[in-house]
């Protein structure tokens, strides 16, 4: 993927309701997702309530370190709303009226049968020379204002008005700015099955603290290695970039599942598409988490078959055909149970694979011998049956996430393997 370095970027959201909680803000994660696809890197994010000196504090300290400012909210028409008189006043500017917006918010008042109310005068109101971004979905407009070399972008708070007007607007006029910088390119390497600090130290030796650099990102069950490389051009940033991360794959390659935006349901939906194969699931631990993910895919209904959330020893044994001596010898979390359990569903539910999770969630139930964040996947085919074993790290919930991603990566890369010719057991990623 390819960003563009060089103008460094800064979000200010505004609004109490941010800070006391009651209000998430899904403004951060929209803007920074849509920004990095346009090229340009995010450095800061600042949240700050409707206080007159706290906002122009935050706006001053913006503009002394960032050249692109983004200020969501606060263009409404009541007293708290003071985005546009605080980023005038840090700027030395004038708020001056603009008649053809005044005009526009009388004409949609009067088109919708209503008497506009005085206040919302105020939302014609802007800084002096300041480019008008339209709201198509609602009555405050935004605006974007260029001085002494930074840019400063007003966003009304709202989502659905939010979207439109940066996709309308915004985009446009920053897809414009953004010729002639710097590039830079990164990828991302998804990995499961193994913690954060085990990576770390698998590639630690591989440098990646300046140019190109090494990030890392923990998410439920799920480790996340980007590796990010600047240059003058696109050619040579994807050289730097590729010798490093060409490294950092083959040192994780056993673990890895996707790249960038893939989703390891999604990779895996479309192998058993190709090859045309069906598969059923059977979950003690994960509680149908497996079974969700998997049917989260449109089309899924062409290769998974069904699944069983056999979270009892009786279902396991009456349902599934797991032999109860099997149980009583091994314990419900065992090789031989998980083993069981993947040949029963595949045929309980006559698909060609059969997927299997049994561990310890946490946080009881677990003992010396077999601590929490113990798993057991397994998987029957044709072929034969195999079993591997996991120590997940963290709480009930990472350990449920990394079991399911674990799972779905050992039917992936089983697929991958018959797909290529080679053995069943051999690496592939």
């Amino acid at each position: 993927m390819e960003v563009i370095s060089g103008m460094k970027t800064e979000l200010i959201f505004t609004g109490t309701e941010l800070l006391l909680g009651h209000v998430l803000n899904t403004h951060g994660q929209y803007l920074g997702i849509k920004l990095s696809e346009l090229g340009i890197e995010v450095l800061y994010h600042t949240a700050v309530g409707d206080d007159w000196d706290r906002l122009r504090g935050v706006v001053r300290q913006a503009l002394e370190r960032s050249e692109l400012i983004i200020v969501t909210g606060g263009l409404g028409p009541t007293t708290d709303d003071l985005t546009v008189e605080a980023v005038a006043d840090v700027l030395g500017i004038k708020v001056v009226l603009d008649r053809k917006t005044l005009d526009s918010l009388y004409a949609l008042y009067r088109n919708g049968g209503r008497a506009m109310p005085e206040s919302n005068i105020k939302q014609a109101y802007f800084p002096e020379g300041a480019v008008i971004l339209p709201n198509t979905r609602g009555t405050a407009p935004g605006a974007l204002v260029e001085k002494q070399g930074k840019i400063i972008v007003l966003l009304p708070g709202p989502p659905f008005e939010l979207t439109a007007m940066f996709e309308n607007s915004v985009i446009p006029y920053l897809n414009r700015r953004m010729s002639g910088r710097q590039v830079m390119r990164y990828k991302v390497l998804k990995l499961t099955g193994i913690s954060e600090s085990a990576v770390q130290d698998r590639i630690k030796d591989l440098g990646g603290r300046g140019n190109p650099c090494i990030a890392y990102v923990a998410r439920l069950g799920e480790i996340q290695v980007r590796v990010a490389a600047s240059a003058g051009s696109p050619e040579a940033a994807e050289k730097i970039l590729g010798d490093l991360f060409e490294k950092v794959c083959s040192r994780l390659e056993e673990f890895a599942f996707g790249y960038d935006d893939d989703l390891l349901e999604e990779v895996l939906g479309k192998l058993l598409k190709e090859s045309r194969l069906t598969i059923g699931v059977a979950e003690s631990c994960t509680g149908g988490l497996i079974g969700s993910k998997l049917t989260d895919v449109p089309g899924s209904s062409e290769y998974f078959k069904g699944g069983l959330i056999a979270y009892s020893n009786e279902v396991k044994t009456k349902v599934l055909g797991v032999p109860p001596q099997t149980i009583e010898k091994y314990g419900a979390v065992s090789r031989e149970t998980a083993i069981a359990m993947a040949e029963g569903v595949r045929k309980l539910t006559g698909s060609d694979l059969g997927l299997a999770v049994t561990g310890i969630a946490g946080p009881g139930g677990y003992t010396e011998k077999k601590p929490v964040g113990l798993v057991y996947v397994s998987l029957s085919t044709e072929e034969g049956s195999e079993c591997l074993e996991y120590r997940f790290p963290g709480k009930r919930a990472g350990v449920r996430h990394g079991a399911a991603n674990a799972a779905m990566n050992m039917a992936r890369r089983y697929l991958l393997a018959n797909k290529s010719g080679r053995k069943t057991g051999e690496s592939g990623s």
